[in-house]
């Protein structure tokens, strides 16, 4: 309705109803919700729904729609966070965060400047354009150096990039009580110049190009890789970018792979012990991390991949009316993390990993004989209350916190 009706996110009113809907959230669910995010991932949000048309509302405004959107989702944000602030928060004692996805992006030559400023300008595209705003009231430099000069060579008189006023600049600046921070994969970044008559793009607007190694494991979706050192990378860079912030991570995980065993996701428990073995370090590093969730607790609807990619812990039957779930082998393994806050040695992880396997082979084969314990048997039910409180509250800071070789580097 407010699409058809006001343009969704065009129209700087979205704001405003915005922040009602925060405020009615605020007073229904404020005296039990403490950790509050406005907004999940709205880079993909608007490069997805107003630049490549591939998610709902499905325009393709290139290289105008999406910037024009951020900037409303910015402001509502801030609404929000200042609704808060001013209101509820002397009743409630809630937090009021954002949460922003970024893949890394590491230069393809480290002694190449070309390729060191474009590592930057990927990373200041994607994480700081929302970011930037929140923690220091402006996008970065470099966005508004490259959109404006792109926008000039194109014959307009303004930058397609849209500009605070010096009160909304104050305004923004500080509204965040936390960072929450998803990541998934990295990215080689190297720089590539696009001539300004293609016309205005994202892409364009960025000149760079991203590739990926052909030794990176490949994840169940092509655009996601295995790159464990690249999250560390990440959570040091926003700890140094704004003013080292309580971090929350709010997405990471791997999907299904095609054409393999539903419950035994061994590429999945890999990906737990490389990423979060990287979380570890990084925290040893001194980024101040709170928390950590995995991607995801069920197999569930992933944007326009509809139930295809499957991320979850637990497989779930949707051809079933009643969508039986079952837990895959990373539960076991999550839950073993989880219980020893990190990694106590090797040995200890590697019986971890087994076990959890074995268990999923038994599963597979009951499984296949109708026999496997369906929804609201006893042991799902203990799996899934136990593996459900562990994904939302997983503290990463503990004495017990043992990191694997390498942890130094």
């Amino acid at each position: 309705m407010l699409q058809v009706a006001y343009g969704g996110w065009q129209n700087v009113s979205m704001t405003r109803y915005f922040s009602d809907y925060a405020d009615l959230c605020f007073e229904v669910f404020g005296d039990r919700v403490k950790h509050w995010l406005t907004f999940s991932d709205p880079r993909t949000m608007v490069e997805k729904g107003y630049e490549t048309g591939l998610h709902a509302p499905g325009l393709r405004l290139q290289g105008t729609g999406l910037y024009v959107a951020a900037h409303h989702i910015i402001k509502a944000h801030a609404q929000a966070w200042h609704s808060y602030n001013n209101t509820w928060r002397s009743k409630q004692h809630g937090l009021v965060g954002i949460s922003l996805n970024c893949d890394w992006g590491e230069p393809v030559d480290i002694d190449n400047p070309d390729d060191i400023e474009a590592a930057e300008r990927y990373l200041q595209f994607c994480l700081g354009w929302f970011a930037n705003p929140i923690y220091a009231g402006d996008y970065p430099q470099v966005m508004k150096d490259h959109i404006g000069t792109k926008s000039a060579e194109q014959g307009l008189e303004m930058s397609r990039l849209p500009t605070f006023s010096l009160q909304e600049k104050s305004y923004l600046k500080g509204t965040s009580d936390f960072l929450g921070l998803g990541h998934f994969t990295t990215r080689y970044i190297t720089q590539r110049k696009y001539p300004s008559h293609q016309g205005p793009s994202y892409q364009n607007d960025r000149d760079l190009v991203e590739l990926v190694d052909p030794n990176w494991p490949e994840m169940g979706s092509p655009w996601l890789y295995s790159v464990p050192w690249g999250f560390r990378r990440l959570l040091n860079f926003a700890q140094t970018q704004y003013g080292d912030p309580p971090i929350y991570v709010t997405e990471s995980g791997a999907p299904q792979k095609l054409h393999c065993t539903q419950f035994c996701d061994e590429w999945r428990i890999q990906y737990l012990k490389g990423y979060i073995n990287e979380m570890l370090k990084a925290i040893k590093d001194g980024v101040d991390i709170k928390g950590y969730t995995s991607w995801s607790l069920l197999d569930k609807f992933e944007w326009e991949k509809g139930y295809a990619d499957k991320y979850g812990f637990y497989y779930v039957e949707f051809n079933v009316r009643n969508k039986p779930r079952y837990p895959k082998a990373s539960v076991q393994y999550y839950k073993e993390i989880i219980t020893a806050s990190g990694f106590p040695n090797p040995q200890e992880v590697e019986s971890w990993r087994l076990k959890a396997l074995e268990t999923c082979s038994i599963n597979n084969q009951m499984l296949a004989t109708g026999d496997v314990a369906e929804t609201g048997s006893p042991l799902h039910l203990h799996l899934s209350k136990h593996l459900f409180r562990i994904t939302l509250l997983f503290c990463c800071r503990s004495s017990r916190d043992v990191y694997f070789s390498g942890s130094e580097n």
